[in-house]
C-alpha cells in the first residue's frame, strides 16, 4: 500500500482525523507526532512498517486535518484522551506506540496510565520533563499562560506564495531537511488560503502551554508503571537531556535508551535509516528488512 486512507474519529466532540495504513489483521502500531506537525510526517516509518502491522497516524487535534478547539485548550491530558478514543474506535485489545516529541509524552502518559493496553513503546526525543525541576508558582504558570493566549489572539498567520517557499522555510529551520522530504512534509502540512497563498494547518495555540500541567513527580509516577518493554530513542544534538545520561531510564521497568548520532531534535527526518532500523530491530522484525 503506497498512500494511507484518512479515517475519522471523535473526541469530546471534535472531528479527528487519522491515516491509516491498512493490514487490519496485524498488530495494530500507532504512530503520533509532535507539536506543530501532522500525521505525514511518519510516511516513510508508516511504509516500511505496514508489513508487519496495521500502521495508523493519527492528526492530533488542532493539528492537521483535525478540528481546532474552540479557545485553544491543548494541555497534554487531553491528546492522551483523543488516543484512548482512537484505540477504543480500533476495538484492539493492545497497542504499538512509537512517539515524537509531544507524542512521546503523549504515548508515555498513555502507557502509564493503561500499562496493560501497551505491548510495546518507541519514544523519539519525547522525555521531556526534568523530575526534578523546580515548578514554578502557580500564579507565574497563570500569568505566563495567559500572555501567550494574547499574544497568539493578535498574531497574524504566516502566508507562503507557494508550496515551496513554505518547505524552504522548513529547511532554513533545519539544514538537514532533504528537498524532497521538506516539500512533501510542507504539501500535507498546509491549507490554502482565499487569496491563494498557503498557511500551516496547526492551531496557532498549540503553542501556548496549559498552567495545569502534571507535575515532575506526575510524570515519574507514571512511567513507574509502564509494563513493556521501552525503547528512548535521542537525538545526540538535541536540545533536550540524554535519558540515559541523565538517570531517567531507572524511573522505568523495562527501557533502554539508545542514542541517534549526527541527528537533532526531528531524528526521525535527519536519519530516517539509522531511526528505521533502531525501531525495527526493537519491535522484533529482525534481518527481514530491506
Amino acid at each position: 500500500m503506497s498512500l494511507p486512507e484518512s479515517r475519522f474519529h471523535t473526541s469530546q466532540g471534535l472531528r479527528l482525523h487519522y491515516a491509516d495504513w491498512g493490514n487490519e489483521t496485524a498488530p495494530p502500531l500507532i504512530l503520533i507526532h509532535g507539536g506543530r506537525d501532522h500525521c505525514r510526517s511518519w510516511d516513510a516509518m508508516a511504509r516500511a512498517l505496514q508489513p508487519h502491522f496495521h500502521v495508523v497516524a493519527p492528526d492530533l487535534r488542532g493539528h492537521g486535518d483535525s478540528d481546532w478547539m474552540t479557545g485553544g485548550s491543548y494541555a497534554l491530558i487531553e491528546h492522551v484522551y483523543d488516543l484512548k478514543r482512537l484505540i477504543q474506535s480500533l476495538a484492539v485489545p493492545q497497542v504499538t506506540l512509537v512517539g515524537h516529541s509531544m507524542g512521546g509524552m503523549v504515548s508515555l502518559v498513555y502507557s502509564g496510565t493503561f500499562p496493560e493496553q501497551v505491548s510495546r513503546l518507541v519514544v523519539l526525543d519525547g522525555v521531556t520533563v526534568d523530575p526534578d525541576a523546580v515548578r514554578p508558582p502557580a500564579h507565574e504558570r497563570i500569568r505566563r499562560w495567559m500572555g501567550e493566549l494574547d499574544r497568539l489572539q493578535d498574531r497574524i498567520p504566516r502566508h507562503y506564495r507557494t508550496i515551496e517557499d513554505a518547505a524552504a522555510q522548513m529547511r532554513a529551520h533545519n539544514k538537514r531537511l532533504s528537498g524532497d522530504l521538506a516539500l512533501a512534509l510542507a504539501t500535507h502540512g498546509v491549507r490554502q488560503n482565499e487569496d491563494g497563498t498557503f498557511s500551516w494547518k496547526f492551531d496557532p495555540y498549540v503553542q501556548a502551554a496549559s498552567p495545569q500541567r502534571l507535575s515532575g513527580q506526575d510524570h515519574v509516577a507514571l512511567w513507574g508503571r509502564i509494563v513493556c518493554p521501552t525503547l528512548l530513542l535521542h537525538a545526540d544534538e538535541s536540545f533536550l537531556k540524554a535519558p540515559g545520561k541523565a538517570g531517567l531510564t531507572g524511573y522505568f521497568q523495562r527501557a533502554r535508551s539508545e542514542a541517534i548520532t549526527g541527528a537533532g531534535h526531528w531524528l526521525q527526518h535527519d536519519r530516517p535509516n539509522e531511526v528505521l532500523s533502531s525501531v525495527w530491530n526493537f519491535l522484533g522484525l529482525g534481518s527481514e528488512r530491506g
